[in-house]
Formats: C-alpha cells, sequence, structure tokens
C-alpha cells in the first residue's frame, strides 16, 4: 500500500508541476486590454480624408505608438502609464480602427503612413520616436523609407516587410483569434461604425493580401536607427522573416522576446518597457 501511496503522490506532484507549466505559458494566452489613464489631451484631427483619434499623456521626448491591425490604442494603457513619467506618449488609432473614421480609399501601408505624418504635423511634433506593433512597425518601416526627417528611430514589434512574412495557419491560432473576437467587441464600442465591422475587416484584409511588399534594395536605404522585436512565440510572423529584415536593413537590432507572443505588450509589459528603454538607450 505504501508503494502504491507514494506511487499517486509521484504521480499528482508531476500533475501539479505539468499543469503549473501550462499555466505559466504567458504566450498561449490574451490579457485584457489594461485601464488608460487620463489623457492630458484628446480629440478627433483632420487628416488626410478621415478623421482620426488621438491622445496625449506626459512631457518630455515624444514617442509615437502606433496599434496592430484591427485594434486601438488601448493596448498600449501599460506602456503609456510608464513612458508618461518621463516622456510625451502620443497614441492615435489608425483609419477605420477604434475612434477614426475611414474613406472608401482603399487601404494601403504608405496612404496610413501619409495619416500619422499629418497628425504629427497637426499636432506641431517635429520627431518621435516611433513604437509600432505588427501593422504599427509596417507603418513606422515605411515612414523610416518615406519619412526619415519625422523619426528619432523605429522599434518595430512583429512588422513583416513582404507578404510571405505571415505564418500561413496564424488564423488556426486560439490565441490569435481570441484577439480578433475581442477587437470586434472594441470595435463595436468604440467605432462611428458600430455596425460596419465586417465590412472593415474586408476592406483590410484587401491590403493585407498584396502588402507590404518591399523588396531587400528599399530596405538597405533606410537610415533611421531600427530595432526589430519578435516573441519567441509570435503566432503570426517568421522568425526567420524578422532575421532577414534585421540583414537588410542597415545597422538593424534584433530582440527577441521571451516567452512571449504576437501580444508580448500584454504579456510581459515590464519586459516590453523595458527592450523600448534599451533601444531609445542605442542598446
Amino acid at each position: 500500500m505504501r508503494a502504491i501511496a507514494v506511487g499517486m503522490l509521484t504521480f499528482f506532484s508531476l500533475f501539479l508541476t505539468v499543469a503549473g507549466a501550462r499555466s505559466a505559458e504567458r504566450w498561449a494566452e490574451l490579457p485584457a486590454f489594461p485601464a488608460m489613464p487620463a489623457a492630458k489631451t484628446s480629440g478627433m484631427a483632420d487628416v488626410n480624408d478621415i478623421k482620426m483619434y488621438y491622445a496625449e499623456y506626459g512631457e518630455g521626448e515624444p514617442i509615437l505608438f502606433i496599434h496592430g491591425g484591427l485594434g486601438n490604442t488601448d493596448v498600449w494603457g501599460n506602456q503609456i502609464a510608464e513612458f508618461a513619467k518621463d516622456h510625451l506618449v502620443i497614441v492615435a488609432d489608425s483609419r477605420g480602427h477604434g475612434r477614426s473614421t475611414r474613406s472608401q480609399q482603399p487601404f494601403g501601408y504608405d496612404l496610413m503612413t501619409s495619416d500619422y505624418v499629418a497628425l504629427l504635423d497637426y499636432l506641431k511634433i517635429d520627431k518621435v520616436t516611433l513604437v509600432g506593433w505588427s501593422d504599427g512597425g509596417i507603418i513606422g518601416i515605411d515612414m523610416a523609407m518615406k519619412n526619415p526627417e519625422k523619426l528619432t528611430r523605429v522599434i518595430a514589434q512583429a512588422a513583416n516587410v513582404t507578404t510571405d512574412g505571415v505564418k500561413p495557419d496564424v488564423m488556426n491560432n486560439k490565441t490569435f483569434n481570441d484577439y480578433i473576437t475581442v477587437a470586434g467587441e472594441q470595435y463595436r464600442k468604440q467605432s462611428p461604425t458600430p455596425n460596419e465591422y465586417e465590412a472593415f475587416v474586408n476592406q483590410i484584409s484587401q491590403m493585407w493580401a498584396t502588402q507590404p511588399n518591399w523588396t531587400a534594395a528599399e530596405l538597405g536605404k533606410i537610415t533611421v536607427p531600427v530595432t526589430l522585436a519578435i516573441g519567441d512565440h509570435d503566432e503570426a510572423v517568421k522568425l526567420d522573416h524578422t532575421e532577414m529584415m534585421a540583414k537588410d536593413i542597415p545597422g538593424a537590432k534584433l530582440v527577441i522576446l521571451k516567452d512571449a507572443s504576437h501580444f508580448a505588450m500584454l504579456q510581459d509589459p515590464e519586459g516590453y518597457d523595458a527592450m523600448i528603454r534599451d533601444a531609445m538607450a542605442g542598446r
């Protein structure tokens, strides 16, 4: 009986160890978007052919945070709370996302980049550190090529520069699908066209089917300091694609975010913030 009891205890201990390991797999979970701090200023800017929601926090050297596809500024709540302590933090909802409007003009990264350049002009901000996640990172790389005078540096997490940088099975991933569901719920709460989420997704999906599509020669002309970050469990973007980007962009630094996925800013806010501060310090 003692042998059986010891065996059962060993099995139970092993079960707890495995269960604990599973619960520790933070890359497989989508944390809730954090509460947003109170903005110093916010509003709707007339930008190109849309009205673009923006908000500003804190004082100091400016940082512009750009969210990913289907999302909104609220994904950055943890980063705003941290960096508004010693920086001017600017966030905005990209065209068609969150509180911003969209037009019938086809989505394109050049167009979305021009929206952010126009927003910086509207806010009378000369240069920013641009932190971009996913589509926001792609916009950052686009701006580095088209409008480098607007940038101090780019920190792009989970960005791709060609469509084949996206994993073909991303839509089979539960965490990623959880994000799409949450994004839809938030769209219906925030958007001036709350019943048009499906139409919005269809419109932006036409961009994703063919963009971005930049060559190594185009990336090789970037002169702005670039940090490329990717979670070691990213569901959407291939690691070897990010490594290729780091080789093609002159002087680019590659950072692998440990135990994190496409949603690293939510899963590991402290590690994510440290990565940004290291990049800003040239480390």
